[in-house]
């Protein structure tokens, strides 16, 4: 099952997102991922345009989760939707 995970503010959550997507901001996640994250999924994470949410894969990964960068972020879904 895709778990996908949109770091960006509630505001743009509630405007649009990704079908299925569960908003978790980017500063709350990093702050405390045993609370919305395990070591056996696999998250994919988004932003506006896949800047901050590389960020976070990157720092989420060194923690030892399973994280991927939806590349390009929601404007980019967007373009190819």
């Amino acid at each position: 099952m895709k778990k996908i995970i949109d770091i960006r503010g509630r505001d743009k959550y509630n405007i649009n997102h990704i079908s299925g997507a569960i908003n978790i901001e980017a500063i709350e996640l990093l702050s405390n991922p045993s609370r919305y994250l395990n070591f056996n999924d696999i998250y994919y994470l988004y932003c506006d345009f896949g800047h901050t949410s590389s960020m976070v894969v990157n720092k989420l990964n060194r923690l030892g989760y399973n994280t991927v960068n939806i590349e390009g972020g929601f404007n980019n879904y967007m373009l190819r939707k």
